[in-house]
């Protein structure tokens, strides 16, 4: 405890932790995407022990931090600071979609393009004709190599017309998670009104639509390998689909994660008040980000 209003934790391991975790976490899902082909790897091991350490320290890490906030031991500075790192955490994560959707652009409308021969650069990858039958089309779902036709998928992804619009997940999967964005919103209304009924049955609802986005999307994924071809390996395009659609996949279940852990705070411990909630008010902020990064998702990697 330090003087005056702020409170200073005592020295912690937690940090070092994370560090590690998180290590273990990119270490073995690069290593895993790299050895997909191999049957004998064990990256999935690293992979899934880095997930567990990871899930271990926060939850020893949160728990600490509620005990503490529980205690009254923090300060209003100490809350404005929780604000200022929850800001910094998701502008972090605006970061790191950007350069998805960077590689995205950067493909469809530079490196696509010339591969086909347009613009000075394609030019003259025409003229050491590295790929001369090459058409400047997206999704790319051939790659014609040497006179040889190698087929990257059947089919792609995007948008298959009005009359299958019913059938097309996508279009559910932005429905189920706009929905979840008005559940949670109209939770915290409740919360802050002093209604916890009418939080809790919302944000109940909100983890219900996060379960289904999660389970739609394993059904595409499935529908992507067993009925279109298209797999990690299909060319730019089934890297970037892939990339894209599988890191929001699992920042949707980080999310719904959070609000869950919310949920059984509230029901069980009876947490947050309504002018003191700033555990929620953070899932939420990052339940709203996730579904802004899948309506520009949904427009660049399935519309347009």
């Amino acid at each position: 405890m330090s003087g005056g209003s702020y409170y200073v934790p005592d020295q912690s391991r937690f940090p070092i932790f994370m560090a590690f975790s998180l290590f273990l976490l990119v270490m073995g899902a690069s290593s895993t995407i790299n050895n997909l082909d191999d049957p004998n790897s064990n990256s999935a091991y690293i992979l899934y022990l880095g997930f567990a350490s990871l899930f271990l320290t926060l939850f020893f890490w949160f728990r600490q931090v509620i005990k503490e906030h529980l205690a009254g031991l923090d300060s209003n500075q100490l809350k404005q600071s929780y604000v200022y790192g929850m800001a910094w955490f998701i502008f972090s994560e605006v970061m790191f979609f950007a350069a998805f959707f960077g590689a995205l652009f950067y493909v469809r409308t530079l490196a696509v393009p010339w591969l086909a021969g347009e613009g000075s650069k394609g030019a003259a990858i025409t003229a050491i004709e590295l790929w001369p039958a090459f058409e400047s089309t997206w999704p790319v779902i051939t790659t014609p190599d040497n006179g040889v036709e190698y087929e990257l998928a059947e089919k792609s992804m995007a948008w298959p017309g009005w009359d299958h619009a019913l059938k097309w997940l996508p279009m559910w999967n932005t429905i189920v998670l706009l929905s979840s964005s008005v559940t949670v919103h109209f939770a915290h209304l409740g919360l802050k009104s002093g209604n916890r009924k009418k939080f809790n049955v919302l944000l109940g609802v909100t983890v219900f639509l996060a379960l289904i986005f999660v389970g739609l999307q394993a059904a595409e994924y499935y529908e992507a390998y067993a009925h279109y071809g298209l797999t990690l390996n299909s060319g730019i395009y089934g890297s970037t689909f892939f990339m894209l659609t599988g890191f929001h996949g699992f920042h949707v279940m980080m999310g719904g994660i959070m609000l869950a852990i919310m949920l059984a705070r509230s029901v069980f411990a009876g947490h947050f008040e309504d002018h003191d909630h700033f555990g929620f008010e953070a899932a939420s902020w990052y339940w709203h980000f996730v579904d802004v990064v899948w309506v520009m998702l949904f427009l660049f990697v399935y519309i347009l």
